[in-house]
């Protein structure tokens, strides 16, 4: 996998926090930090992508997302 680097600024307190807890976890190997910070953003952006989806779907009831569910995963199934 092709990487990118980041240069980003935190706080000392976060980032011996951050260390810490690694450490404690048994992650303190090289990479552990740049691992956690992907977990942790994927799982934000994740987070952030539900909540975008349960906004626009607010308008549906249960029933009517069932359906659409059903109708997607038809289509998927025969494609």
């Amino acid at each position: 996998m092709e990487m990118a680097r980041w240069n980003v600024a935190v706080s000392t307190t976060t980032d011996q926090d951050l260390r810490r807890f690694l450490v404690n976890q048994g992650r303190g190997r090289k990479g552990e930090l740049s691992r956690f910070i992907e977990e942790a953003v994927q799982a934000h952006i994740l987070e952030l992508t539900a909540k975008q989806a349960k906004a626009a779907n607010i308008k549906f009831d249960e029933t009517e997302l069932a359906s659409m569910v059903d109708e997607a995963l038809d289509w998927a199934r025969q494609s």
